[in-house]
This record gives structure tokens, sequence and C-alpha cells, in this order.
């Protein structure tokens, strides 16, 4: 039979991890509406319950002393000082993951069967939270940034730089260099001048290189745009380091939510329509923005095919961020469009 001791710290440890979770999921239910995370976090919480429904309840109250823990009136002054929701949360999911350790712990005394799922619960809880973090971040790195301009290498360096002064004068918020073609050491180049030219501007734009994280690493990118059959995210970031960003193009709901967990810091969607800078067998279309707009937080951009004439369409979806390979004067034209912050 499980001492008194034992099962006053199970009981305490699967009150405050259950506690901790809930607080978690009215974070990502009502401040982020994002119902991805929403379903992540409830199941996390119902497959708590249910390992801990191995723990006789009677026992629990039983051995339960609020009125005499010696815990119950200590606290530190920063345990009441909470600035805005995720703060909140935050600390709500620390106290989850210190408390679903001391389950494991503890549980191998008596209950040790138990003990492997409490870690499993541990680990789903961190992912939890890396990509709850990621989230914060990214939303706040993308807050006014609504279009994001592919840009090639261009025939000179002379043209080139003609564009993206062109670019940066538009007021864009996001460049991408794209390039299949260019020589290595010439696509360095071409991205490292791309790098002086926005960090000498005033509003500098977030600076995105395709493909390549090696690449992004060495011209000192603002981070780099991954497709399906590129390295995954995993691997580049062990290239880019932890505060470059990572985009991602998805072409499904499956693919943007492992994107999400992965941790992405931003998605590509579509396409949307037809191309004339690249070809695709499929096109997910409007209704798949629609998926990603109501299920997902995590900033994304509308891929393929967009320009001012079917911009309205894209944005009844839901989807406000767009990501196109077109004309100078289509840039200012969508720019005009789109929304100016959020």
């Amino acid at each position: 039979m499980p001492s008194t001791p034992t099962t006053r710290i199970l009981d305490a440890a699967a009150n405050r991890a259950a506690e901790g979770l809930r607080v978690g999921e009215d974070y990502t239910r009502f401040a982020l509406d994002d119902a991805h995370l929403t379903r992540l976090a409830k199941n996390l919480r119902h497959d708590l319950t249910t390992a801990c429904s191995a723990l006789s309840l009677p026992d629990r109250h039983a051995s339960r002393e609020t009125l005499h823990d010696v815990g119950t009136t200590i606290s530190t002054p920063t345990e009441s000082k909470r600035t805005d929701p995720w703060e909140v949360c935050l600390a709500s999911l620390e106290r989850s993951k210190q408390s679903l350790r001391s389950l494991e712990e503890y549980s191998k005394i008596d209950f040790p069967q138990l003990a492997p799922q409490f870690e499993s619960l541990r680990y789903r809880l961190y992912t939890l939270e890396r990509t709850l973090t990621s989230i914060q971040y990214s939303r706040l790195r993308f807050r006014n940034i609504h279009l994001c301009v592919l840009i090639d290498a261009q025939d000179t360096l002379e043209l080139f730089s003609k564009i993206i002064a062109e670019l940066l004068d538009a007021g864009v918020g996001m460049i991408q260099l794209r390039d299949k073609t260019l020589a290595d050491k010439d696509l360095v180049t071409r991205a490292r001048h791309l790098r002086s030219m926005i960090s000498r501007h005033e509003d500098s734009p977030i600076f995105i290189i395709n493909d390549r994280p090696d690449i992004a690493a060495l011209a000192d990118a603002d981070g780099v745009h991954l497709g399906q059959d590129d390295m995954s995210v995993k691997d580049a970031r062990s290239i880019v380091g932890p505060r470059k960003l990572i985009g991602i193009s998805t072409h499904s709901i499956p693919q943007a939510q492992v994107a999400v967990l992965d941790g992405a810091n931003y998605l590509g969607a579509g396409p949307t329509f037809p191309s004339s800078t690249k070809s695709f067998d499929a096109f997910p279309g409007l209704d798949f923005l629609k998926q990603v707009a109501a299920e997902i937080r995590l900033p994304t951009f509308a891929i393929g095919g967009i320009n001012a004439e079917n911009l309205a369409q894209v944005l009844t979806t839901g989807i406000t961020r767009v990501a196109v390979s077109g004309a100078i004067a289509e840039a200012k034209q969508l720019l005009s469009t789109l929304p100016p912050s959020g």
C-alpha cells in the first residue's frame, strides 16, 4: 500500500500539472484562438487525467492536508506578478513540467508502470511549450509584415541593386532571395550585397534566403525558407542558429501542422493560383488558405500566382500575408491593399 507522504506528493503534483495544463489550454484557445494547439493541449490534459486515474482518488483525498500543508504559506514575489496572458501561460507550463517530473519520479515507488506515461507527457509538453514560444516570437517579428517579395540574382549586380533599392523605397517588409541557377560563390556575393543594402536602410525588412541555410548563415540573413523536399527544420536550425527565422512551404493541413510543431517561424501556404515563375502539379487553392486561417496562428504567407487582381480572394480566406515574385509596380499596388499592421 502506498505511504501517506508519497500519496500526498502524487496528489499535489497531479493537481498542479492538471491546473497548469488547463491554464495553457485556455491561452491557446482564448488568447491565440489556435484550434490545432488547443486540441494538442486538451489531449495532453486528458491523457494526464487517464494516467492519474490509476492513483486511487479516495487515497489521494484521504492523504490531502491542505489546511496543514507547510507550503501553502510560502511564496515568492514573482508568483503574484504577471504582465500579460503569455506570461501567465509560460509560468503555468513551467509549473506543469516540474509537476510531471515529480509524478514520474515518485510514481516509481508504488506505481512504476505509470512512470513512462508521465515521462511521455513531459516530453509532449516540452514540444507544446517550444511551439507556443516560437509562435509568440514569430508573431512579434511579423506583426507589421504582410508582403514578401521574391527576387532572383538578376543578370548583373547593377540591376540587382536597382531592384533592391526600389523594393526598399516601396516599404516592402520582407525580401526573399531565390535563385537556383547561380553558382554558390556568386549567390553568396549577391546575398551579402543584399544584406549590406538592407542594413543601411532605415526600415530594414526581413531578409530570407531560399533553400540554403548555409548561405543564409554566411550572409547573415534573417532566416531561410525551406520546401517540403529540403532539409528538416532541425537540421536547418543547427546551421542558422536559434535566433534566425525558418519558413516552410506547405501544401496541406497535415504539412502545416507538422511544420508548426517542428519549430517553423512562418509558413508559406499554397500554391493558390497558377504561377508564371514556378510550375505545380496540384493547387490546394483558396480552400487550403481557409483551413490554415481556421487552424493555425503561426504567421502564414499565401504563395503561388498571387497578384493585384486576385488578392481580394486571398484576403477573404483570413490569410492577410502574401508572397509574390513580380514587378515592383505590382508590389507597390499590393502594399496599398494589404493591411498596414497587425
